[in-house]
C-alpha cells in the first residue's frame, strides 16, 4: 500500500474523466465494499457507466453533483454533494491506498460548502462499520440517529454549514 504524501495537494475534477478502468478497481476493491453497504456485488463497465452518466445528471439537474478527487495528478477517490430534499448529502469514497486523506477532502469540501450560497446544510449516511467518527463532531456535525436508506442502515450526521 502507498503512503499517502501529505504534502501534495487535493483537488477536485471531473468525474466523467476517470476511466471506467478506474473506476472498475477502485470499486471492485473488497476494501471498499466494506464500508459501502449498497456495494453489494462486483461493478461491471454497464455498472461503471451507468453511475457516470447518473452523475452528470445530478450536475445537470443541480449545479453541483460527485467530483472525482485527486492528490496532485493521482486519482485518488470520487465524492462530493448531491442534493437530497433541501439537504445537500456529502458522500466520500477514496482508493484504499488514500484512505488516509479523508480528513484533508473533507476539509476542502467543506470550504466550498462554505463559499458556496446553495448549501445551508449538509447530511452525512455513513455506513454502521465505520469506528472513527470524531472528526465529523470536530467540524460541527451532529449524531441525528440512524436512518434506512435502499433498505440499508445508516448513521446519520448533520451539518448547518451557516450557524
Amino acid at each position: 500500500m502507498t503512503t499517502p504524501d501529505h504534502h501534495v495537494s487535493i483537488r477536485f475534477g471531473r468525474l466523467s474523466d476517470v476511466s471506467v478502468s478506474q473506476l472498475l478497481t477502485h470499486m471492485n476493491d473488497p476494501r471498499i465494499a466494506a464500508h459501502l453497504p449498497l456495494l453489494t456485488q462486483p461493478w461491471t463497465d454497464e455498472d461503471a457507466e451507468a453511475f457516470l452518466v447518473a452523475k452528470q445528471k445530478r450536475w445537470r439537474e443541480d449545479g453541483l453533483g460527485h467530483w472525482a478527487i485527486y492528490q496532485g495528478d493521482r486519482y485518488v477517490g470520487w465524492g462530493g454533494f448531491e442534493k437530497e430534499g433541501e439537504v445537500w448529502d456529502f458522500g466520500l469514497v477514496l482508493t484504499p491506498d488514500a484512505f488516509g486523506l479523508g480528513r484533508r477532502v473533507l476539509v476542502k469540501a467543506l470550504d466550498f460548502a462554505r463559499n458556496d450560497e446553495r448549501i445551508n446544510m449538509i447530511s452525512f449516511l455513513l455506513a454502521p462499520s465505520r469506528k472513527s467518527l470524531s472528526a465529523l463532531a470536530r467540524y460541527g456535525a451532529v449524531f441525528m440517529g440512524e436512518d434506512a436508506y435502499a433498505g440499508q442502515r445508516f448513521l446519520k450526521y448533520q451539518l448547518d454549514v451557516r450557524p
